[in-house]
């Protein structure tokens, strides 16, 4: 499949996650659509919760799910949101453990492109496993 119709299809999968966001409280639904090295789509979406610090990110989800399902390197993910935002700051840390030159497609509900973009420029001087590993 050519680049420009996985980049379409990986949209398409979140924009229809998207639908399905569980954002009662903020109104502001999130989908998320991430690509494995192997071609698999897994999904997710926002889920707020009454308790506030309870909710979990579109994305992580998304992450989280593929890595339950043992995939570890991912090649792209798409973020849709009403206006095109960007992930969060847990997001974006959680995209830099599972790789900096994931690229990052954000785009509104109606499908259109807003931003293509990789994990390393949303998150510059990302913390990661090699702090850890210094003396």
């Amino acid at each position: 499949m050519a680049a420009n119709e996985m980049r379409e299809k990986l949209i398409e999968k979140a924009a229809e996650a998207y639908q399905k966001a569980h954002a009662p409280y903020s109104n502001y639904s999130v989908g998320a659509a991430v690509l494995a090295d192997d071609g698999e789509i897994y999904d997710g979406i926002n889920i707020e919760n009454a308790v506030y610090p309870l909710t979990i990110c579109a994305e992580r989800v998304a992450i989280f799910k593929a890595v339950s399902a043992g995939k570890k390197k991912f090649k792209a993910i798409a973020v849709v949101t009403k206006n095109g935002g960007t992930p969060c700051g847990s997001c974006r840390q959680v995209m830099a453990e599972f790789g900096l030159d994931t690229v990052v497609y954000i785009a509104d509900t109606s499908g259109k492109l807003i931003q293509t973009t990789t994990v390393s420029e949303l998150l510059p001087n990302a913390f990661g496993e090699g702090d850890l590993n210094e003396s």
